[in-house]
């Protein structure tokens, strides 16, 4: 067994290699939708997705969020938006591999079947179970409200890429139930249904190898950070070597 230490950027971009890789996102791009919903983990994910089908040239990470966690000192409203988002690109919508620039998930959800995906980060996730939460600042829940009814309506794949400096230990129906309450404040909380894709489920797809955390934390850009203990086949841990020094040395994350 290895130990890795892991900062929330080289995290994101672990888990959007993974992504890339999942059976269900290569089935719906041989031949259906790839919806990537906005967000900074799906921005990794879209730009290895792109860049796998040739289309990455006109796709940027910046500014493909609507939401966003910044320190209180920053310029954000009370629901976690940035004043000016005129520089919003939309989501990346991918029909039959090709890339349908200018979509959003509002203009396709309808159209959407069993096989599709979705792709929609989180803001919180339970390791116990595997649950993801999401924070909630539309009045009319935004992104994910559009995505659900087809995801239950119609069995269209939901994926949850979300980093491990996301980890709660309380239950999220309990989160959701104190947030949600009349008389709180701040952004709501949904507990959501789908495939949570962490940095753990990213080491499986991409090596075959097991991970778990160990431990946290760190300075000096390590911030939110975390050790993974990872252990498998002399094959699959010279494959998680390799991986981990691809992501090393990821940049932090700029808006």
């Amino acid at each position: 067994m290895e130990q890795f230490v892991i900062s929330p950027a080289a995290g994101k971009r672990l888990i959007a290699k993974a992504a890339l890789r999942h059976p269900g996102i290569q089935s719906a791009l041989e031949g259906g939708t790839v919806v990537i919903i906005a967000g900074t983990t799906n921005g990794y994910v879209a730009e290895e997705i792109l860049t796998s089908i040739g289309q990455d040239r006109d796709f940027q990470r910046k500014r493909f969020f609507r939401g966003i966690t910044l320190p209180p000192s920053s310029p954000t409203t009370d629901t976690g938006r940035l004043p000016d988002e005129s520089e919003f690109p939309g989501d990346v919508v991918i029909v039959n591999g090709q890339w349908q620039t200018g979509k959003t998930i509002f203009d396709v959800v309808d159209q959407l079947q069993a096989g599709d995906v979705i792709v929609k980060g989180a803001n919180a996730v339970d390791l116990r179970a595997k649950r993801a939460g999401i924070l909630i600042g539309h009045p009319q829940g935004g992104t994910i409200a559009a995505a659900l009814p087809a995801v239950t309506g119609r069995r269209v794949r939901l994926i949850l890429p979300v980093g491990l400096e996301k980890r709660v230990a309380s239950d999220l129906d309990a989160i959701a139930a104190k947030l949600n309450a009349p008389g709180s404040k701040g952004p709501r909380f949904w507990p959501v249904p789908g495939e949570v894709l962490t940095e753990i489920e990213a080491v499986s797809l991409l090596t075959g190898a097991t991970a778990e955390v160990v431990s946290a934390g760190g300075v000096g850009g390590a911030e939110g950070s975390v050790w993974l203990a990872v252990g498998g086949t002399q094959q699959q841990e010279q494959a998680v070597r390799k991986v981990m020094k691809d992501i090393a040395v990821e940049p932090c994350f700029e808006i």
